[in-house]
């Protein structure tokens, strides 16, 4: 593939984002997320505002919720991230793929990890096993938004939730199409008979 047919297909898949976009039905304006984010806020700081936690953000989609509810939040912690994917093919099977693990040791610490959306739960409950692997004192998660459906283990529960979705592709506010939009303050999702294999 050459340079002008790669061209080609970027400005293609930017195209189709910005008319999705234009087509697409907003479930939660920015004022009903940042609601979200405000309680979400109080609830951490009640539970974990004297234990000095460590706050883990998984990339890219939990980049944007956790700035917003890092920076309501008043007491010390320390701020780290995380990057994996996890390939549900017989060739891996299943395994987490670190593309860059925590850099903060997390023996014996409280540990949060601030993530945009629980769908089917398996890349969660991966690095939650991971992450327990690191003989941490607590684990919990502070998820924005989980779909309904019921494809996922109901034994996979964020600590922490800011609301409920329904079963469509949704992007924004860390969620993204093709690539685009991540940076949206509200939450937005394709049309229903938008035909997408994928489903943030």
């Amino acid at each position: 593939m050459n340079d002008e047919q790669i061209h080609k297909i970027m400005v293609a898949r930017r195209e189709d984002a910005v008319q999705q976009f234009e087509q697409a039905d907003c479930l939660y304006t920015q004022a009903e997320v940042d609601a979200m984010y405000d309680r979400l806020a109080k609830e951490i700081t009640t539970e974990l505002g004297g234990l000095d936690p460590v706050i883990l953000c998984v990339m890219i989609g939990g980049f944007v919720p956790a700035a917003e509810i890092v920076k309501r939040l008043e007491f010390p912690f320390e701020l780290d991230y995380l990057h994996a994917t996890r390939y549900r093919g017989e060739t891996t099977g299943g395994e987490l793929m670190w593309k860059v693990s925590p850099g903060l040791p997390l023996q014996d610490r409280n540990v949060l990890v601030i993530d945009d959306i629980l769908d089917e739960g398996y890349t969660l409950q991966a690095i939650i096993n991971a992450l327990q692997g690191q003989e941490v004192e607590s684990l919990r998660t502070a998820i924005l938004l989980q779909k309904q459906h019921t494809r996922r283990d109901p034994a996979i529960k964020p600590d922490f939730l800011g609301g409920f979705v329904e079963d469509r592709y949704v992007f924004g506010v860390g969620m993204d199409y093709k690539g685009y939009f991540r940076q949206l303050p509200a939450v937005y999702a394709l049309k229903e008979n938008h035909n997408h294999k994928d489903k943030p």
